[in-house]
């Protein structure tokens, strides 16, 4: 017996999307190759090479598959979630530079 699927992505403007599935809304920032999306599982990162169907993916948030005991959050912990977000974002985007370079160096 099969399941039903639903997605459907429908974009706002050149670097921002809404994505609709069974399971909820989220929004996706960003170009090919590197984008963010943020919904109710949380925060995923993606960065890869277009065309090659090599990429990386990181998620935060509630469903990110660590599952470990309480641990007591430092008072002002939240405020450096998101700035931990942009600079893995940026992290991700140096990294995908660096491996586009690499590719031109040995084409050429």
């Amino acid at each position: 017996m099969g399941n039903f699927r639903f997605y459907r992505r429908k974009q706002i403007f050149p670097g921002l999307s809404v994505n609709l599935s069974k399971s909820g809304a989220s929004l996706t920032f960003g170009v090919r190759g590197a984008h963010l999306t943020v919904g109710r599982r949380g925060v995923r990162r993606t960065v890869g090479i277009p065309g090659t169907g090599l990429y990386y993916t990181s998620r935060q948030g509630n469903h990110s598959g660590v599952h470990s005991a309480h641990v007591e959050t430092p008072a002002g912990a939240e405020k450096a979630g998101v700035v931990g977000v942009v600079a893995d974002l940026i992290v991700a985007l140096v990294g995908l530079a660096v491996l586009v370079g690499l590719g031109f160096l040995l084409l050429s």
